[in-house]
């Protein structure tokens, strides 16, 4: 008989799908946890975050990689060029925007695809996935 993951270990790997490009649900798992009060607000953060930001690295990864087979010229529509010359002024800054829906995945791809400088974007993508958890835990606590 297979047991069931600790919920935290769930939430984990619930957010690392969510922040690749796939699509997720960690917010409202993570959410019913706490209201169940089985685990502290603490560790369910920690689980949250450290998978998410881990997802957001491997799509960082993934445009890293993508780099080495397509080159930037390939960007040619004027959509893709704006997004470029937006993540280019801002640079690894503009990866606390990457827990949003929609736009965070791809900015983390795109930023590995510009190869922004990795430290910072971790630094940068944890930060904002860490005050997006954070405020869903203080909603939900």
């Amino acid at each position: 008989m297979i047991e069931a993951l600790p919920a935290p270990l769930t939430l984990f790997f619930s957010a690392l799908v969510s922040s690749t490009l796939l699509p997720g649900g960690s917010e409202a798992l993570l959410a019913w946890l706490l209201n169940q009060n089985q685990y502290s607000a603490w560790t369910l953060w920690l689980a949250a975050t450290s998978g998410n930001v881990l997802g957001s690295l491997l799509t960082w990864g993934m445009g890293y990689w993508i780099a080495r087979r397509y080159p930037l010229k390939t960007l040619d529509k004027p959509g893709h060029q704006r997004a470029r010359d937006w993540l280019q002024k801002y640079g690894p800054a503009s990866l606390l925007l990457a827990w949003l829906p929609l736009v965070g995945d791809p900015l983390c791809l795109v930023a590995g695809w510009l190869r922004f400088n990795f430290l910072l974007s971790l630094v940068m993508i944890t930060l904002g996935k860490a005050l997006r958890y954070a405020l869903i835990v203080g909603l939900f606590s």
